[in-house]
């Protein structure tokens, strides 16, 4: 039964993935918004949606290190893993100005975190602290992306709102039913929280952005692979885990202040200094080889 789910939740990413893509670019030049902020916005907010039910649902059965570990363990995911595979695959990822920008609030919102955890806990104030300043970036975000009309003709909205949606149902159904297959193999291997939480959780619920930046950056469509885990990131950290703070106050254990969030600000400042050229297959193996590398490094006591 596990490897049924496995299977027809990879098959579900797939298809899905490629339906998000096609819907996001439609919508984009119907609404006259630049791929960029579809990418940071719908699909960076939308294939965030299973982080989100898995955070609260941990934090609120009393399980702060899966909480806590799948935000952190998924931003590192998306930009060593994702976009290590995005640039390998699809070939040289360019970032936009306000992509650029969009990874520094990133970032800053990773120190804040460092701070919250280094006191033992992310707190309700921390958490209210965290959902403005998501209100405040989406403020930006929309309004510094817009573009002009370029005269040209434009798909029709119910179109491209049926293919996004099929897509992000396709996406969504295929990471649950990948993630509780995963889940369940590694609670029988005896598994620690904060390892599930850090890798096959982060990893399972980063699995529709995995399957939409490889699309996009498969279709040329770079300013989508980006901003969707830029704008993933951004979400986690300042929606979800405000969210959840908010709801119920999550307990941060020492390894993630000791590990687990400085190697997450290490991956964002490393994509802050590789978005002035662009990501590269050169840079997307150097990314995942940083994957691997914490993977190793996660197993030392």
């Amino acid at each position: 039964m596990l490897g049924l789910m496995l299977v027809g939740g990879l098959v579900l990413l797939i298809a899905g993935g490629g339906g998000l893509v096609s819907g996001a670019v439609a919508l984009a030049r119907r609404l006259g918004l630049s791929a960029g902020v579809v990418g940071a916005v719908v699909l960076g907010f939308g294939t965030s949606v299973p982080e989100l039910s898995v955070s609260l649902r941990a934090a609120l059965a009393g399980s702060p290190d899966i909480a806590l570990g799948n935000v952190v363990g998924s931003n590192t995911a998306n930009i060593l893993l994702i976009l290590g595979l995005s640039a390998l695959l699809g070939g040289m990822l360019r970032v936009s100005p306000g992509e650029r920008t969009d990874i520094a609030i990133g970032l800053a919102a990773g120190v804040a975190l460092l701070a919250a955890a280094l006191t033992g806990e992310v707190g309700r104030l921390a958490g209210l602290v965290a959902l403005a300043g998501l209100a405040g970036y989406l403020a930006l975000a929309l309004r510094r992306e817009a573009e002009p009309d370029d005269g040209s003709a434009r798909p029709r909205l119910g179109v491209a709102l049926v293919k996004l949606g099929a897509g992000l149902a396709g996406v969504l159904i295929g990471a649950d039913l990948l993630v509780r297959g995963a889940v369940g193999l590694s609670e029988a291997a005896g598994l620690s929280e904060a390892v599930i939480g850090l890798t096959i959780v982060a990893v399972g619920t980063s699995l529709p952005e995995l399957a939409t930046s490889i699309a996009a950056a498969r279709r040329g469509q770079a300013a989508l692979a980006v901003g969707n885990v830029v704008g993933s990131n951004i979400f986690n950290l300042l929606g979800i885990l405000g969210a959840t703070a908010v709801i119920a106050p999550v307990a941060a254990a020492p390894r993630f202040a000791a590990l687990d969030i400085p190697v997450m600000l290490a991956a964002m400042l490393v994509l802050l200094l590789l978005a002035r050229r662009g990501i590269g297959r050169r840079a997307g193996v150097a990314l995942l080889a940083g994957y691997a590398g914490y993977l190793v490094l996660m197993q030392v006591p």
